[in-house]
């Protein structure tokens, strides 16, 4: 069917999102259309608002509209422990268990070469600068149970561990090849009070 070329377009920058296919792109397009203005103005303004606000932690790289972040700001975190994730929805995952009380470091990615994603795309420089304070005694490598999570792990173990600093790795209490942010709070939970340090 043939659309005028602004819902066109708009059914085709929503189909852009991830896990938006053609049709629910279409229902979106035509809910946004059907709303009262205010709903769609609202969500272009929050959209706006989000893009020049959040920006990255300088310390642990999560998303934040504050300089640092609420948890690098805490002062009831222990900065003795870092937890190692690989995108900000798993420090949204972990922090809903409640459990820990360390601090964070988001890689923004995994070591996948055939994506072309090696080291020097990852936040690993500032974490390894992170690491040469002192401070810190144990850092817990909590990315997918998956093959590139896997593999990011034990890159990062290998650069840690001469640096005399405690490295663990989250238990498996998560399926092989899950991804941290669909995990519920109790099975995150035993996952990282059931972390094994890595030989």
């Amino acid at each position: 069917m043939q659309y005028a070329s602004a819902l066109t377009r708009l059914i085709g920058e929503l189909a852009r999102l991830p896990g938006i296919g053609s049709k629910t792109a279409q229902r979106l397009a035509f809910f946004l259309l059907s709303a009262p203005p205010e709903v769609a103005v609202n969500l272009a303004e929050a959209i706006r608002e989000a893009r020049e606000k959040v920006r990255r932690c300088s310390e642990c790289g999560n998303l934040t509209d504050v300089e640092p972040c609420a948890v690098c700001a805490s002062d009831m975190r222990n900065k003795n422990v870092i937890c190692v994730v690989q995108d900000p929805r798993d420090v949204a995952a972990i922090e809903k268990y409640r459990g820990y009380k360390g601090v964070y470091h988001v890689l923004h990615g995994v070591l996948s070469p055939l994506a072309g994603v090696g080291p020097q795309e990852l936040n690993i420089q500032s974490l390894l600068a992170r690491l040469a304070n002192g401070v810190v005694q144990e850092v817990i490598l909590a990315t997918n149970p998956d093959v590139e999570g896997d593999a990011t792990a034990l890159y990062l173990a290998r650069l840690i561990k001469p640096l005399g600093i405690k490295v663990t790795r989250i238990a498996h209490g998560l399926p092989v090849g899950a991804h941290l942010e669909y995990a519920d709070e109790v099975t995150l939970g035993k996952a990282i009070e059931g972390r094994r340090e890595i030989e």
